[in-house]
């Protein structure tokens, strides 16, 4: 997401309390996850409210009042109390406002997965669902169909992912393809897939190599990586026979072709001195 001053600190606070609301066992981080799905769907519909509750001229209070009222019976009291939160904040823009409560909606699903130990194969399937994606341009224009109803939508990725994706990965990727606001379908993958990595305070390498790597190369590559950048690595894995140099991995900007072995090893000796 991005944001600005007042933003930037209005954001980090709504993720402090989400952190705060998902370590009690007593709160369902799924529910959560849908009801800030669901208030940021009200929000980015109805753009007099968003203003209302962003109008850096009314008291914090009374628009966390108004949230509560508006809430109230409609989603549960750890979602009202976090909204009422954000709209005590300041905001640069109306839109951030809806940007953060999306995004506190993923985290908060993501978290879900994290507890139920599936957060290893929600990233893995996130990734996988992009390829899936790219390399087929009639399953993406379906996606991306403007025209399309978002139960129609919703059915092709039923029948796409239930069963055979992760309950998390199919809601949170249901939620892009049928509310995309403005976003790509590539950069809204991307996206979730940074948050899932961040969830595990993880860098991720995006691998792609000749053939598909044994488990002890994948172990060797991710800790050689991990030593190299000084975080522990996430790796998402692909196959394409023509990608030079026999691997190609990308962490952030960086990329790195060829020998990849020779080229770490490379990098080790150079940062041992």
């Amino acid at each position: 997401m991005t944001a600005h001053g007042a933003s930037r600190e209005a954001f980090a606070a709504a993720r402090e309390r989400l952190d705060a609301l998902t370590d009690s066992t007593s709160v369902d981080a799924a529910q959560l996850g849908d009801e800030l799905a669901a208030v940021t769907a009200l929000l980015d519909r109805e753009v007099s409210l968003r203003r209302v509750l962003t109008d850096p001229a009314q008291p914090g209070e009374a628009k966390a009042e108004l949230a509560q009222r508006l809430l109230g019976g409609q989603v549960g009291g750890p979602a009202a109390d976090l909204v009422a939160g954000l709209v005590r904040s300041r905001w640069s823009q109306s839109r951030n406002l809806v940007d953060t409560l999306e995004e506190l909606a993923n985290i908060a699903d993501l978290t879900a997965a994290q507890q139920a130990n599936r957060l290893d194969d929600v990233e893995d399937e996130l990734f996988r669902f992009g390829r899936i994606v790219a390399s087929n341009t009639e399953l993406r224009a379906a996606l991306t169909d403007r025209s399309a109803s978002k139960a129609a939508k919703s059915e092709l990725l039923r029948s796409l992912l239930g069963g055979r994706a992760d309950v998390t990965t199919e809601r949170l990727v249901t939620r892009l393809v049928t509310a995309p606001r403005g976003r790509s379908l590539e950069a809204g993958l991307e996206s979730l897939s940074k948050l899932a990595a961040e969830r595990r305070d993880r860098m991720v390498a995006v691998v792609t190599s000749a053939v598909p790597l044994s488990d002890g190369q994948k172990q060797r590559l991710g800790a050689a990586l991990a030593k190299l950048y000084g975080r522990s690595m996430h790796l998402n894995l692909d196959v394409d026979p023509e990608v030079l140099g026999g691997m190609r991995v990308q962490v952030g900007d960086e990329v790195i072709n060829g020998s990849i072995a020779d080229r770490l090893d490379d990098a080790g000796r150079r940062m041992a001195g």
